[in-house]
């Protein structure tokens, strides 16, 4: 299954599934008069949004190179992101005024077996669609759909948050209001950790280690001896990767022999990790000033 595939088929079910969980827990909020579970139900709607983005950011992601984009457009999965991040900061901050409201005023919820059936439901639907969604994503490596499914996590948190505010209901009147904010705590969190890893990608990130070991594995399983690969800048256009770096050869060597040999690691890299590199030669006796 490619990326394309993965963003649709986990946005459809997405998008179905939580339009039928935010009516149900909407009527529930109304019923009960809870902000904790209304704020639930609209956590459930924020998702059917998201989870439209997921979907144009697919389809958007997946375009061919041109003109004026030549490594592709990849980097729609982490607009979405954003974007994701975003909606949940603005459901976040209603769901903080609106408790912090009733909170003030001494509102209270009056929960019932509705309530608690419905929650429930939610707790279990929304786990299983958040696990699809990881699945999905560890299988595609799609960024959107990751962060769709922490989407779906934090809606199953939350409504476990209601769940023991309705037991604890009849003890504390504060608890709906108290419940509500701590869901946007808990939201905001995920703001945070969604827009700041699409954002590091965005801006460019150190290459990881364990990429670096292997590249250096593969050059060295061509038997020229220590080429001392080094500098190396990661690009990374989500589908397309581009990575450049430094090699050291002997400065006597003529430039096609140099040339060859770089020309066999660029295609070990492209055939072994679906790396585009541009390799920079340097004589063994000097030393770059970037070194």
């Amino acid at each position: 299954m490619n990326k394309e595939k993965a963003g649709y088929r986990e946005g459809v079910v997405s998008i179905v599934v939580n339009i039928g969980l935010f009516a149900l827990k909407i009527w529930a909020g109304i019923i009960s008069h809870s902000i904790a579970l209304t704020a639930d139900a609209w956590h459930s709607l924020s998702d059917t949004i998201s989870s439209v983005v997921v979907i144009l950011a697919a389809r958007l992601s997946t375009k061919k190179p041109d003109k004026e984009h030549p490594f592709g457009h990849g980097r729609w999965e982490l607009i979405a992101s954003i974007l994701i991040g975003f909606i949940l900061g603005v459901i976040a901050y209603d769901i903080l005024l609106e408790s912090i409201r009733k909170l003030d005023n001494h509102e209270s919820a009056d929960f019932g077996w509705i309530a608690i059936t419905i929650t429930v439901i939610s707790i279990l639907v929304n786990e299983g669609l958040a696990q699809y969604a990881f699945y999905l994503g560890r299988k595609t490596d799609n960024m959107a759909v990751k962060a769709d499914g922490w989407h779906h996590r934090t809606d199953a948190i939350s409504s476990v948050v209601v769940l023991a505010g309705i037991f604890l209901g009849g003890y504390f009147w504060w608890i709906d209001s108290v419940l509500g904010i701590l869901i946007a705590v808990m939201l905001f969190y995920v703001v945070y950790d969604i827009i700041m890893k699409a954002a590091n990608k965005l801006l460019g990130e150190k290459p990881d280690p364990v990429l670096l070991k292997k590249i250096e594995s593969l050059i060295a399983s061509m038997g020229e001896g220590d080429l001392n690969p080094h500098h190396y800048h990661l690009h990374n256009y989500i589908s397309h990767k581009e990575i450049t770096f430094h090699i050291k050869l002997d400065q006597k060597m003529g430039i096609m022999e140099g040339h060859a040999i770089a020309t066999r690691i660029e295609n070990l890299l492209h055939e072994h990790m679906g790396l585009y590199a541009t390799i920079h030669i340097e004589p063994n006796e000097v030393n770059h000033r970037f070194d």
